[in-house]
């Protein structure tokens, strides 16, 4: 009787699966080889170039052809179509998004989220980017923190700059700016040392220097001055060394 409902079960068991197709999963996803240790890629490419019989460690690759150039660049983690696609020697990188940092070799250090962060970065070190096209032509500017979208996106050159909000700092290349707000700094292109809080503060400043500006429209009407501090104030075209509060008639 045992036997017999031992088999009545199986056969109701196996009718009860039919149809239902099953996905065999690798026992790992580890592309290691003797001379290439902990390296995990997912997706076509990814880490299929070089890597594969290069001597790179630790790496992890999730998307087409994401770290599909890298040779011995160690610590790098690349999730997304062609993320870190050209990284050879660059360690310690980050990169989530179509293309962020796609264009890296050799920099080191760099964190990019967002489609095409931090693309055309190649040899800096030491940059974060978050946001779509965030420091996105960035190429040897080392250094640099952008979150939003578009934010510092033209810097190439520029060091040391901080940009929060909407194409903040996007026509950026001066050194030491921080921007704060939607297109905050906006046109800043080899102005030092600029601070700029608040929507389109600084907004037109080309290569004005060591400007304070804060609030809406803060120092909104400089472009080439330095040494200014405008609170609440638009401030006044080319003036320098000038400390404007509150919105006065007729500036």
């Amino acid at each position: 009787m045992n036997t017999l409902y031992r088999s009545t079960f199986g056969l109701i068991s196996a009718l009860s699966l039919f149809g239902t197709s099953f996905a065999q999963v690798p026992s790992t996803n580890d592309t290691s080889t003797t001379d290439n240790q902990y390296n995990t890629g997912m997706g076509t490419g990814a880490l299929g170039g070089p890597a594969a019989t290069a001597g790179g460690e630790s790496n992890t690759a999730s998307g087409y052809q994401a770290l599909f150039s890298n040779t011995t660049g160690v610590l790098n983690t690349a999730l997304g179509v062609d993320a870190l696609y050209t990284n050879q020697t660059g360690n310690y990188n980050t990169a989530s998004g179509v293309g962020a940092l796609g264009s890296n070799t050799t920099g080191n250090d760099n964190t990019a989220s967002g489609t095409e962060a931090l693309a055309a970065n190649t040899t800096a070190n030491d940059n974060t980017a978050f946001g779509s096209g965030a420091l996105n032509q960035n190429t040897t500017g080392a250094a640099n923190a952008a979150s939003g979208a578009n934010a510092l996106s033209t810097n190439n050159t520029g060091d040391y700059n901080t940009a929060s909000g909407y194409g903040a700092l996007y026509s950026n290349n001066g050194n030491s700016n921080t921007a704060a707000g939607y297109e905050a700094l906006y046109v800043n292109t080899t102005g030092i040392q600029n601070t700029a809080t608040g929507v389109h503060a600084l907004a037109a400043n080309t290569t004005g220097s060591n400007n304070i500006a804060e609030g809406w429209h803060g120092g909104y009407n400089l472009t080439t001055g330095s040494n200014n501090i405008d609170i609440g104030s638009p401030g006044v075209k080319a003036e320098s060394g000038v400390i404007r509060i509150g919105t006065i008639t007729g500036t």
